[in-house]
């Protein structure tokens, strides 16, 4: 057996990932897009193997996987063990790893990535799914699957240790690269990533949850479990139209009043549609025995009408107060969705984004683009200078103590983060709020141009992760899974710059190797 084409997962048992089992790719030729993505895919695949990422990634996943089943057991669960069953669990999390980064770095939907995968075979080596006498991708609710493997505390340990990996000079020399990246400035922003939610009008909240009120009644009824009330299907009808008619009532000469008359009818409807789910929710519980319906398909139902019930007075009381009584509610005490709870109001100021819904992003980048630290802000964010102080120990802590200088708009600056900087001896690139200043730093300080001409690349570095590898707004429920889609798009997004960077180190060594 060829070392070369191994690895060996250092594990309690170890396991061997064999790539001689993996098929030759087919050498195309005449098309350069296929021949840059191929290209592009073999250096991230090499960088997953050399630089111990993946053999980490399986690692963490395997105590997962060993603490889920000891859980199991000493709950009476029967559980398969064994070296065969830890070895299939093993490859699995190989094809875990390689699947969520093969979204990141080509976005596509679910169903969309299952179809590919089966039908182009440089995804499926990337993968390392089997491609002998049959042809098995996962399917596009395994692959949603994939993106929630690991807690976001071991996804952010895989981060760090490619951050190290690149960091470090033996190791990224070894990888492919000239040299170690330079960790010694960064460049920081912050944005909004938003929720996968409509715009939060009040009276939308209330059409929202006769929809999933109903719906749940629906499901319940179909499964035997009857009680009287006339077809639910009405409420649908009556609730569609009362939106329609407030839709068209803001454009109308006296609309106001009318709008106030056409909420009042929804509040009412929604009262009756909410008693009509308790009663329903009280059969299920009561009778489930009777329907074909699991404990777990019950429980989703109940979770589902009781999430939104018990939001839905507050819901009436908020439309109430800003449509009625024309008064405003602070947007820490805003519903914004009956499905997201943790996302807030972010004034943004700007042009086309004056007001946005979601949550807060942290960013910040070295000179070659490669981000080394993000975080997700589940709270209401703080302001940018707050936020950076806050960060700015994970920001040394990642550079392993290489850091020396920060670079920033003007909106991190402040007095205090001026005396902060000078006090760790970091080099201060934030953009001064004085425009006297700013001036006089950029007629007497060469670097500090030269720092905050480069902060421009970090507009564009957020552009490119959000709507690049996120698909601008990530497909995911709650926020949790919203911090496991930014973590995930953060590695893609690295992974490619470190494969471009191996392939200019490739371009610019290949004259020399002629010339020997």
């Amino acid at each position: 057996m060829n070392s070369k084409n191994t690895q060996t997962t250092p594990t309690s048992s170890t396991v061997i990932i064999q790539d001689y089992l993996r098929q030759p790719l087919k050498i195309v030729h005449g098309c350069k897009d296929y021949r840059e993505e191929e290209e592009l895919l073999k250096n991230v695949d090499d960088v997953l193997k050399i630089s111990g990422l993946e053999r980490f990634f399986i690692e963490l996943s395997t105590e997962e996987f060993k603490a889920k089943n000891k859980a199991r057991i000493e709950q009476g669960e029967n559980v398969l063990d064994g070296a065969d069953v830890l070895a299939k669990f093993q490859h699995k999390s190989s094809e875990v790893l390689r699947c969520n980064i093969l979204r990141g770095l080509m976005p596509m939907s679910y169903r969309e990535m299952s179809k590919q995968l089966a039908k182009c075979e440089l995804y499926r080596w990337f993968c390392r799914l089997e491609d002998f006498d049959m042809v098995r991708p996962p399917s596009k609710s395994t692959l949603q699957s994939y993106a929630d493997w690991l807690p976001i505390e071991k996804m952010e340990s895989i981060l760090k240790a490619l951050t190290a990996a690149v960091g470090d000079k033996n190791k990224a020399q070894i990888i492919g690269l000239e040299s170690e990246m330079d960790m010694s400035m960064a460049w920081v922003d912050s944005t909004c990533l938003k929720a996968n939610i409509h715009f939060p009008a009040d009276w939308v909240l209330l059409r929202d949850a006769t929809r999933t009120l109903v719906a749940s009644i629906l499901t319940i009824r179909r499964h035997g479990l009857k009680n009287r009330i006339s077809d639910p299907k009405t409420f649908l009808t009556q609730m569609n139209a009362l939106a329609m008619r407030m839709s068209a009532a803001g454009r109308k000469t006296g609309g106001k009043k009318e709008r106030k008359s056409i909420l009042r009818k929804m509040k009412r409807l929604t009262q009756v549609i909410e008693d009509h789910a308790r009663r329903y929710r009280a059969i299920l519980v009561d009778r489930r025995e009777e329907t074909d319906l699991s404990t777990a398909q019950a429980q989703v139902l109940l979770t589902r009408i009781d999430n939104v019930v018990g939001q839905l007075e507050d819901v009436r009381r908020q439309a109430h107060e800003r449509i009625i009584g024309e008064r405003q509610v602070a947007n820490n005490k805003k519903i914004l969705s009956l499905y997201e709870h943790d996302i807030h109001v972010i004034v943004r100021g700007k042009a086309g984004a004056n007001v946005e819904f979601g949550n807060g992003l942290f960013i910040a980048e070295n000179q070659a683009g490669f981000i080394i630290d993000h975080e997700l802000s589940k709270k209401a964010a703080p302001t940018d200078g707050k936020w950076l102080k806050q960060r700015l120990p994970v920001l040394e802590e990642v550079t392993a103590g290489n850091l020396k200088g920060i670079a920033a708009d003007r909106g991190f600056d402040s007095k205090s983060m001026q005396e902060l900087l000078e006090k760790k001896g970091l080099f201060n690139a934030v953009c001064p709020k004085s425009p006297s200043e700013l001036a006089k730093k950029v007629a007497t300080d060469e670097k500090f141009v030269k720092a905050i001409k480069r902060r421009s690349q970090t507009e564009a570095r957020i552009g490119i992760l959000k709507n690049v590898h996120l698909g601008e707004i990530p497909r995911a429920k709650g926020f949790e899974s919203r911090q496991l889609q930014v973590s995930w798009a953060v590695l893609a997004h690295n992974l490619r710059v470190v494969a471009r960077m191996m392939q200019s180190t490739a371009a610019e060594k290949a004259p020399l190797r002629k010339a020997a």
